[in-house]
């Protein structure tokens, strides 16, 4: 019998809170061997059963689903009973439930998260702009960012400013190299948006300059890759920090996630400050 769970996540939309619901429970246990089976868009009793029909033909099959029309839930519940099929609703108690505290029926609308709103178009918005401010690019319009982001190189800044661009940020990010690099206009105004330093262990950094330069293969950069060096700016870009007032976040064993969380909570601090 094998030991490796057929993990099926079956959305009828694009997937996406299902895959993260999964990447948060997965996280919570240490052995386990899974293969993943993702089904975006169903919408028919027809495709819930061709997915079943290959479940079943599996060991360890494990169904996760979020799917919004009840009819079709329920066939999917049923039917994977019926086949002794592990099977779990994600979204279907909490839509009852918040139907229940707010006193109004769910419109059971496949994508509604999705929909052509304001808000979507804002987030759009937000990541042309980050895009588009990438790397100290368009430094003369940087007072229109909501956050901004400085760190020696290699500090997840670009990844990070992309995570929060998808949340509807406008961020734009700076590579310090020293003090003089900074803009002009970010250091006579330096609280013209939320101004966050990201820094990381010298040491792991190092590792990181070096794995990059060895991916471009490009010959080692002594003054990039170097330990004492990398101490160096690692200290001077605190000193930045501190000068001017900017919360820093030390990267080295965040994930991108865990970091634009803490960013986030410090924008909120800043637009409460500024009231």
């Amino acid at each position: 019998m094998s030991n490796t769970y057929q993990i099926y996540l079956i959305s009828d939309s694009t997937g996406e809170t299902l895959d993260r619901i999964f990447l948060a429970l997965k996280a919570q246990f240490l052995n386990i061997e899974y293969k993943v089976h993702s089904y975006s868009f169903t919408r028919t009793e027809n495709q819930i059963l061709k997915i079943l029909e290959d479940a079943d033909k599996s060991e360890n099959s494990i169904i996760l689903y979020t799917i919004v029309d009840n009819n079709l839930a329920k066939y999917l519940a049923n039917v994977s009973e019926n086949k002794k099929i592990p099977c779990f609703g994600v979204l279907g108690n909490l839509i009852l439930n918040f139907s229940k505290i707010l006193n109004q029926k769910a419109t059971h609308e496949p994508s509604g998260q999705h929909i052509l709103n304001e808000e979507y178009y804002d987030r759009i918005e937000a990541i042309q702009f980050t895009m588009n401010h990438d790397d100290g690019n368009l430094i003369n319009d940087i007072h229109k960012s909501d956050i901004i982001l400085v760190g020696v190189s290699r500090t997840s800044k670009t990844p990070t400013s992309i995570y929060l661009a998808n949340k509807g940020f406008k961020t734009s990010n700076i590579p310090l190299v020293n003090e003089n690099s900074l803009p002009e206009k970010l250091k006579k105004n330096p609280h013209m948006a939320c101004v966050v330093g990201l820094s990381t262990e010298p040491e792991r950094l190092a590792d990181i300059r070096k794995n990059r330069m060895n991916s471009l293969k490009k010959s080692q950069n002594i003054n990039y890759t170097n330990l004492e060096n990398i101490k160096k700016e690692v200290l001077n870009a605190k000193k930045t920090f501190q000068k001017y007032k900017w919360p820093l976040i030390d990267v080295t064993r965040k994930s991108v996630e865990e970091t634009a969380a803490s960013i986030i909570k410090i924008h909120e601090i800043y637009l409460n400050n500024a009231k």
